[in-house]
């Protein structure tokens, strides 16, 4: 899924300028429970990310200079663009830092809970770092990720995982390949908002991965009923799943999701879904676990 297309000859360097396009796939929350609360307002939670083949793209193309520039997220100011943040805290490592011309497919939906700005973070640390020589191993650029966001660890890892802490703290879990049907609301949720709620539950007990692989329809999110209540959109894309199964929001939203039985008929399903719908498969690793420049 790595592409890569000579742009032109250098002749300072005597070395070819590449574009390098790359995936930065999304992920789906199995569960969300929050299990308490630290002193510095963090919330302890327990989760389980499932990484699934809804993918931004990203093309990398070295420029001359020392400028980066960023084409496909005009909404966002630079200052909070976490694509061009996760450039900056690789400058300090960096063997041979260039500019940056990068272009952004944007296709996961934003605010959808399925991490897109996080991977596209990720990605841009795994692809720059390597690009800029900095040298830096996985484990490395997860703590350095985990400065942008407490998603963006898993997609620096790729693999699948049980997350406790903020999100940081990862124990990497095989999950059966699945197929799911991904409804996106059309609001957009803010996570603020919902943290700020009084009667979220913060307090649910904590759990072992054992225990979600025996009754894998018990563990529901936290912030499912305060979503439902204050975000009609998304009570009706979720009545809408419950026909047919048990659907679950993931992260904070707005998206919400169904996993794929045989008795389904999927066409129908999408075709007659009250609003924007994806039809996705799970992912064992991410497609960017092993890449290189060479």
């Amino acid at each position: 899924m790595v592409q890569k297309t000579v742009l032109q000859w250098s002749f300072k360097t005597a070395s070819y300028l590449v574009m390098i396009r790359v995936p930065a796939p999304s992920k789906l929350n199995l569960f969300l429970h929050i299990t308490g609360r630290r002193e510095n307002g963090y919330h302890e939670l327990q989760s389980i990310f499932q990484l699934i083949d809804l993918c931004d793209w990203l093309e990398f193309e070295p420029r001359t200079d020392q400028e980066i520039h960023i084409e496909g997220l005009n909404s966002v100011d630079l200052s909070q663009n976490l694509i061009y943040k996760a450039t900056q805290i690789l400058k300090p490592y960096a063997q041979k830092a260039t500019g940056l011309f990068i272009r952004l497919e944007k296709n996961i939906p934003m605010g959808a809970g399925l991490g897109g700005g996080s991977s596209d973070a990720a990605t841009t640390l795994i692809v720059v770092n390597q690009l800029w020589q900095c040298g830096l191993n996985t484990e490395q650029l997860a703590d350095l990720g985990v400065q942008l966001g407490a998603d963006v660890p898993i997609f620096v890892h790729g693999r699948n995982a049980w997350a406790e802490g903020i999100g940081e703290h990862l124990t990497f879990i095989d999950l059966d390949q699945k197929q799911y049907i991904v409804l996106k609301p059309d609001c957009f949720i803010s996570t603020q908002l919902l943290f700020s709620q009084k009667s979220l539950t913060r307090d649910t007990k904590p759990t072992k991965f054992c225990a979600y692989q025996l009754t894998p329809s018990s563990f529901g999110n936290n912030f499912e009923p305060l979503a439902r209540n204050l975000y009609p959109e998304v009570n009706e894309a979720m009545q809408y799943l419950d026909q047919f199964g048990k659907a679950k929001l993931t992260g904070t939203g707005a998206c919400v999701f169904i996993e794929v039985t045989e008795k389904m008929n999927v066409d129908d399903i999408l075709k007659n879904a009250p609003c924007k719908s994806y039809l996705v498969s799970s992912l064992k690793e991410s497609p960017l676990r092993h890449f290189e420049v060479c």
